[in-house]
């Protein structure tokens, strides 16, 4: 019948979901990468795994992916969306201070890595413009799985963690152009004589790349700011999904329509949003998507893996791992000494950047499809390069013995968020009680931060040069992402009661040292703040009567002095009135967490 649901339809997306959901938790339980748990699953489920066997176990077919093609259209976008969440933890400014490492160390280990895997390549016996692509594949590490790595690890702010970022950072920028190259050196290969007409195509490509990348820069400074902005004020949490998804998929669009890679284009506009209001919020909505696509991308990648050439070619493929780390890690290791990185920190992020990465099986791919890469050498070189990205987590954890526990960042500049302006004070809600709040601080020097969920209160803030993200405070990677692991204080300045309690709530569940000062309706609310963890709660009709008695005592004359220490004392009083269990007659009070 037509339009009749037709249930093997969606048997590959039952298959991944199944996978997910077992590999995730599993593989978190072992402290493993869930990466290397989808690699793994998709070389189960892929015709070289269980797809081989199906033809003589009919069952089997239940249990493999029927459709890699589709599969691996859908997940290219998983490397979309985390070069946008890369994007986004980068700024305009810090990318400039990073400039030195980024294009300095980061081009250095491109050119002279894809140039010493060419050269080992054209010894084994492949041609020029093999050996380039080869080198140019090879030469790129994993950023899906060392970024994650380094912050399991609690290794992202060492010297290491963050030259390799930078390192990564120059690769996925290196990525499109050298997509664009291989694709004339394809596209001439079956053709003689081979340099007739490359130069004029080359110089076509790059300058539709700079007329893509232009209108990506000026078009995102102008529209995405006012398009969030008023997605916000619309108060819809399904419509800003789905404009962040919009930005997301249509910058990458952008990108390649322009000749560039769409991960490149989601990067561009994570990094014109990064210094926006709207960054933390957007990362928050966008994390769910980017871990379940990334997670088929590497699913995709185990499905097109002759995984059965290691046991045919051992000592080929084993021999090209050994030698792509080996090289990689050479290479890395002597530019971070020549950029004055310590040794125990240069040896760790050699170790970090030795193996392969993603983008090999998009560059390979590429080039076996053009012919510049002999389809059994490309296949022998992608299992050789998985092996290495498999090793990733056991590298790390030596580069973080060989490293050392103590992270010493004397030879970077310092993040944004480490600097002497990092905030001390993180004030849940702008209104005017919230405003009031940051002058204060402001008057005393203590650097702030504001969350807010009103986009207008966001604005206008903004507009006054406060730094403020718009977003909702009840969500604990909001939270942490507007650096409540870092700052030594909470103000909640909400006037929703029930809002306040549950900010409160994930504040004290997060961190058990911090000082939180919330805002009370009245008494009784003040001790449910307490009952949640709150450090001190300040009900507004208690200080509303506290106010009106001082000023009526010293309007009759009763000496200031004794005026002050009298409402003090009082306010002391409430104080301990309200923490008393039986107080009010309220609920059972919770275990406040010992305060540090």
């Amino acid at each position: 019948m037509e339009g009749h649901v037709q249930p093997g339809a969606y048997k590959d997306v039952v298959l991944f979901l199944a996978t997910a959901g077992v590999v995730v938790p599993l593989f978190r339980r072992w402290r493993v990468s869930p990466i290397l748990g989808f690699l793994a699953a998709g070389v189960v489920l892929g015709p070289y795994g269980l797809g081989r066997l199906a033809h003589q176990v009919g069952w089997l077919s239940n249990l493999t992916i029927e459709n890699p093609a589709e599969v691996a259209q859908l997940a290219e976008f998983g490397v979309v969306f985390l070069l946008f969440t890369i994007g986004l933890e980068l700024s305009w400014e810090r990318l400039r201070r990073m400039r030195t490492y980024v294009f300095g160390l980061g081009g250095l280990q491109v050119a002279l890595s894809m140039a010493a895997l060419a050269a080992a390549a054209a010894a084994l016996g492949q041609p020029p413009a093999a050996a380039l692509a080869i080198g140019a594949a090879l030469a790129l590490s994993s950023t899906a799985i060392v970024m994650p790595t380094l912050t399991e690890r609690k290794r992202q702010h060492a010297p290491a963690g963050r030259a390799a970022f930078a390192v990564l950072l120059f690769q996925d920028l290196a990525v499109a152009p050298m997509l664009v190259t291989l694709t004339l050196v394809g596209g001439q290969a079956g053709r003689a004589p081979s340099g007739a007409g490359l130069t004029p195509g080359l110089l076509l490509a790059f300058a539709q790349a700079a007329i893509g990348l232009a209108v990506l820069v000026v078009f995102g400074r102008l529209l995405l700011r006012p398009m969030l902005r008023s997605v916000a004020k619309a108060k819809s949490q399904e419509l800003f999904v789905a404009a962040c998804l919009l930005v997301v998929i249509g910058a990458g669009l952008v990108s390649a329509l322009a000749g560039l890679s769409m991960p490149l284009g989601a990067f561009i506009a994570g990094l014109l949003l990064a210094e926006t209001e709207f960054r933390h919020e957007v990362e928050v909505v966008i994390e769910p998507f980017k871990g379940l696509l990334l997670g088929l991308f590497f699913v995709s990648i185990g499905i097109g893996l002759n995984a059965p050439l290691l046991l045919q070619h051992p000592g080929l493929v084993g021999g090209a791992a050994l030698g792509l780390l080996a090289i990689n890690a050479a290479v890395v290791l002597v530019l971070a000494l020549g950029f004055r990185l310590p040794l125990r920190s240069a040896a760790e992020a050699a170790l970090l950047l030795a193996a392969g990465g993603e983008f090999a099986f998009v560059i390979l791919g590429q080039a076996m499809a053009g012919g510049l890469v002999d389809r059994a050498m490309g296949e022998s070189l992608l299992v050789a390069a998985t092996l290495t990205m498999i090793a990733i987590p056991g590298l790390a954890a030596l580069g973080a013995r060989i490293g050392g526990r103590r992270i010493v960042a004397r030879d970077l500049a310092p993040e944004p968020e480490l600097g002497p302006d990092a905030p001390r004070v993180l004030v849940a809600g702008y209104g005017r009680v919230g405003r009031l709040v940051g002058e204060m601080l402001r008057r005393h020097d203590i650097p702030w931060v504001a969350a807010e969920a009103d986009a207008r209160l966001v604005e206008a803030g903004r507009r006054a040069g406060e730094r403020i993200y718009f977003g909702d405070a009840s969500r604990p990677d909001f939270l942490v992402r507007c650096g409540l692991g870092e700052v030594a204080a909470l103000v909640v300045t909400m006037d929703n009661p029930e809002g306040a309690e549950t900010i409160v709530e994930v504040a004290r569940e997060l961190r058990a040292d911090l000082t939180i000062v919330a805002r009370a309706r009245d008494a009784r609310h003040a001790k449910r703040l307490y009952d949640l963890g709150a450090t001190d709660a300040v009900p507004e009709t208690v200080e509303a009567s506290l106010q009106l008695s001082e000023a009526v005592l010293v309007g009759i004359g009763v000496p200031m002095g004794l005026v002050i220490a009298s409402i003090h004392e009082r306010r002391d009083g409430f104080r301990a009135e309200l923490n008393r269990p039986e107080s009010l007659g309220g609920r059972r009070r919770l275990r406040r967490p010992t305060q540090g």
